[in-house]
């Protein structure tokens, strides 16, 4: 029939059709193919010997080739042709790098480590794509290494999870975000290849931090191994010296400072010893020594001044202090108007002036303190009122107990000690801790029960054990110069000083006017290796050295002391015995 014709005839066409379409298909692709094809050979060749690059390429190739209508757009069609299938996210170009990357990372968070998938809106739906994944740090260090605050990092809990999974695993995953605004809805996602990971993690942070971590996470013990310790101090050596002068000069050369004179050099360096506190050390706190080349150079321009001079850098620290010292100022507005009471001359019995520091943050000072013993009859032995009052911690009170046990072994061997004693920290109203006091509390005791004057021109620092020893304290040269600065404004007369453990004279970083005292005999500093070097200086009387029966010569301080000792312990008895009657 013609209709059957019809319809035979029009599925010829189609067919046709088709065929032509397919064709044109073949031709289209060839002409691509052609046109491509030596693009493509270039870069293979290029790319010889990685597999997944090649691999890439080739299905890259082939994509082109079956998506060629994708290329051409209808005439006088103002739509671009999108093309971000093929982009490359390039996350990371090492190529101007020389050897491995190194990355510090100020900020590690959980997407800061690991990258992250940013998503754009459209139409109130989020969609992303491939080029949206963005590179962490852990992708900047692959191949290197990479540098972490551990406290910081600590402070994002995901980021120290992801961190231990990563290095684990050896591949960095970026994750989907799950937080979504409110209103969002997720309209695709992607699920990235896991990247493979070789890179060195160095975190930096406090030993005790270490030990934590080394005691209560036990991956934490198989991913860092290797434990450094860095010290804040280096030795006092020529070598060193001269890497202190070559470090001063880089910092002139690169931020355009004032370059030092020799004396300049010099000044810095004599600093670093006193921020080392130690006289055969200098300080490895760069930072700070920056600082002080910065503002030294400053006042030496403002002095007009072309090349930083020892003046200079005296001025910078001086500044340093004046910007910090509120605190001292006032504390010694208060000695010297005698509202806290600490005498600088005469002797009294019972008296003696300690020492101690004070820490502001970034500036500590050190300032004297009264300290008094008051001996009588009774057999509670020693009390010592801020601990009674729970007012000091427990290596002061270690070093009180310590007090007890060198009466005993010094006085108590002939007879039982029988006595009564309270020793005081005087207007102190804070909590007291430390035992740097504690030679200075037995000084007061000794003067106490041997009834001997102590010289209230004379200051006192130092820790004491039970055989009488001075044992080493901290903080000896802003306790020397504390002193120092209060006899300096009552003035000075010749037989001020301070007395120190023996075993701190090393540490001994003075500043210039404490030296030109000393030198010039203004000011004294004594260092005494036992109490009874101590006591002799402080009383003027001879300690005396016991005697085969247990006793000591007349007219020295065991004397004194044993003797009062043996009056008190007769006189409770006695009084005892009375009591009884």
């Amino acid at each position: 029939t013609i209709s059957a014709d019809v319809e035979d005839v029009l599925y010829q066409i189609h067919q046709l059709e088709l065929a032509a379409r397919q064709k044109m298909k073949e031709i289209d692709r060839g002409a691509a193919e052609t046109a491509v094809q030596h693009h493509f050979k270039d870069i293979l060749k290029t790319c010889e010997g990685n597999g997944e690059i090649c691999l890439y390429l080739n299905e890259m190739q082939a994509d082109i080739l079956d998506q060629i209508q994708d290329f051409t757009s209808p005439i006088d069609s103002e739509e671009q042709i999108d093309l971000r299938r093929y982009e490359v996210n390039l996350l990371v170009d090492n190529s101007q790098t020389e050897g491995a990357p190194v990355i510090l990372e100020p900020n590690p968070t959980y997407h800061g480590l690991l990258g992250r998938l940013e998503y754009e809106m459209n139409q109130g739906y989020l969609y992303t794509h491939f080029t949206n994944i963005k590179c962490g740090a852990l992708h900047w260090a692959n191949g290197g290494y990479l540098i972490l605050n551990a406290h910081t990092l600590f402070k994002n809990p995901d980021a120290w999870e992801g961190l231990k999974r990563a290095l684990k695993e050896k591949k960095i995953l970026v994750q989907t975000s799950t937080r979504m605004g409110q209103g969002e809805a997720l309209a695709k996602s992607l699920d990235p290849e896991p990247i493979p990971l070789n890179v060195k993690v160095l975190m930096l942070g406090s030993l005790s931090l270490y030990y934590n971590l080394y005691e209560r996470d036990e991956e934490f013990r198989t991913l860092f191994k290797v434990r450094a310790d860095f010290d804040s101090t280096m030795p006092r050596t020529p070598e060193n010296e001269q890497e202190y002068a070559i470090f001063i000069a880089s910092r002139c050369h690169e931020e355009n400072l004032r370059h030092f004179a020799a004396e300049a050099v010099a000044k810095v360096i004599e600093h670093g010893s006193r921020m080392a506190d130690h006289q055969d050390k200098l300080s490895a706190r760069f930072g700070l020594v920056a600082d002080l080349v910065r503002e030294a150079s400053f006042w030496a321009g403002e002095n007009g001044h072309d090349l930083v001079t020892a003046a200079d850098v005296q001025q910078a620290l001086d500044e340093r202090v004046y910007r910090a010292n509120r605190a001292e100022e006032l504390t010694y507005e208060y000695f010297l108007k005698e509202t806290i009471f600490i005498a600088t001359e005469g002797a009294v019995i019972g008296q003696v002036n300690g020492l101690s520091v004070m820490d502001t943050g970034d500036y500590t000072f050190g300032q004297p303190g009264r300290i008094t013993a008051r001996a009588f009859m009774g057999d509670d032995g020693i009390t010592h009122i801020e601990r009674e009052t729970e007012m000091s911690g427990p290596i002061h009170d270690k070093g009180v107990l310590t007090l007890m046990g060198y009466m005993g072994g010094t006085y108590g061997q002939q007879f039982p000690l029988t006595f009564n004693a309270s020793i005081t920290f005087e207007q102190t109203y804070g909590g007291v801790e430390g035992d740097s006091a504690s030679s200075t509390e037995l000084y007061a005791l000794l003067s106490s029960l041997g009834r001997l004057p102590v010289r209230q021109g004379v200051a006192v620092t130092g820790s004491v054990n039970q055989r009488g020893e001075i044992q080493p304290i901290g903080g000896v040269n802003q306790k020397i110069e504390g002193f120092f600065h209060l006899c300096r404004e009552r003035g000075l007369t010749g037989e001020q000083g301070v007395i120190i453990p023996a075993a701190n004279v090393d540490n001994l970083m003075l500043r210039e006017e404490v030296v030109t005292a000393v030198i010039e005999n203004r000011f004294h500093i004594w260092a005494v290796k036992h109490v009874d070097e101590g006591i002799e200086i402080l009383t003027g009387v001879p300690a005396g050295q016991r005697r085969e029966d247990g006793t000591y010569p007349e007219n020295t301080v065991h004397h004194a002391v044993q003797t009062r000792l043996l009056a008190l312990a007769e006189q409770f008895h006695k009084f005892g015995e009375n009591q009884d009657t």
